[in-house]
């Protein structure tokens, strides 16, 4: 008798993502998770406890990926440079990870769980958000000479909100215009030289 096939974590969380993202948040069942992933309904239920266990962990994972290389770009020393390079990140990641990206920009936590996020959940991605906020005080503080709400808001909207809002246009495209990175780079630079004091 062969032994019994064991099913990745990626392989679940990739069927939970494609559901969600082809058919919508209910489409997400544990059953129906079980059949697109081939794992049984009992390895979803010991591994991840419920649904929202699994759309939590689908979720959280793109959230992971985004942060991880938004957060490794943050590293150069020069304020501008480091927010041109998130910005940057955040175009890359929606290139190489596009389900990642439409997951995340157009599903909220609240949108995928049953009664919506618990405490735990919420702790956890203040959790995970901690260190981008630092960068972006870090960033703030370097240009401004301040990091108050409003120096924060500034460079948030640099290195956060255009990123953001030329993934969703785009979200929908097979791929990613290849002027995209250099257009947005180009803007973020921009903005962010103007604040340096």
């Amino acid at each position: 008798m062969a032994p019994p096939r064991k099913h990745s974590t990626d392989v679940i969380l990739d069927a939970a993502r494609t559901l969600v993202l082809e058919n919508g948040p209910r489409a997400a069942s544990v059953a129906a998770i079980a059949a697109a992933s081939g794992a049984p309904v009992g390895t979803l239920y010991h591994r991840f406890g419920n649904r929202n266990g699994v759309l939590t962990a689908a979720w959280l994972r793109a959230l992971e990926r985004f942060q991880s290389r938004v957060l490794a770009a943050s590293e150069e020393p020069d304020a501008v440079e480091a927010g041109v390079a998130m910005a940057r990140a955040s175009i890359e990641f929606g290139r190489e990870l596009p389900d990642d990206a439409r997951l995340l920009l157009n599903l909220r936590p609240s949108d995928l769980l049953d009664g919506g996020p618990d405490a735990e959940f919420r702790a956890r991605l203040t959790e995970m958000n901690a260190p981008l906020m630092d960068q972006l005080r870090r960033i703030a503080h370097d240009l401004f000479g301040r990091a108050t709400d409003r120096e924060f808001d500034a460079v948030s909207r640099a290195i956060v909100d255009l990123p953001y809002a030329a993934l969703r246009r785009h979200a929908h495209a097979d791929t990613l215009p290849d002027w995209l990175d250099a257009d947005l780079t180009a803007a973020a630079r921009a903005l962010l030289a103007s604040y340096r004091i």
